[in-house]
């Protein structure tokens, strides 16, 4: 399994990362804009590789226990973090676009901008 140690998490203030240009390799096209990483790419490297070895065993918690050398419950236990890991991101956007919203409803943004930062959030 190749080793992935990308952070979504800023190393200076902890923040979490955003893309703001994709390249292509072969025709410098560019694309520029806030886009935000998907839900797998915000899991930590240890819960990617994870979901990596358990989506190249067909799913089979027998064989990513195998291939680590855990027992299931021990794997089981590491899918459930993982799991509540998805959860909690899924809960953060959640909350992060109530506020928006709720912003909106108190008149402390104007439509424009919650329409900009609801953009953002997805």
């Amino acid at each position: 399994m190749l080793k992935d140690h990308f952070s979504t998490r800023c190393r200076n203030c902890g923040g979490e990362l955003d893309i703001e240009r994709l390249v292509c390799g072969e025709c410098r096209l560019t694309i520029e804009g806030r886009i935000a990483l998907p839900r797998l790419a915000r899991l930590s490297p240890e819960d990617r590789e994870f979901i990596e070895l358990f989506v190249l065993s067909a799913g089979s918690l027998k064989e990513v226990g195998k291939a680590l050398k855990l027992s299931y419950p021990t794997v089981r236990a590491r899918l459930d973090r993982v799991i509540a890991n998805l959860r909690a991101l899924d809960e953060k956007q959640r909350n992060a676009r109530m506020e928006i919203i709720r912003k909106l409803e108190q008149g402390e943004i104007t439509a424009e901008q919650a329409a900009r930062e609801l953009a953002r959030n997805r």
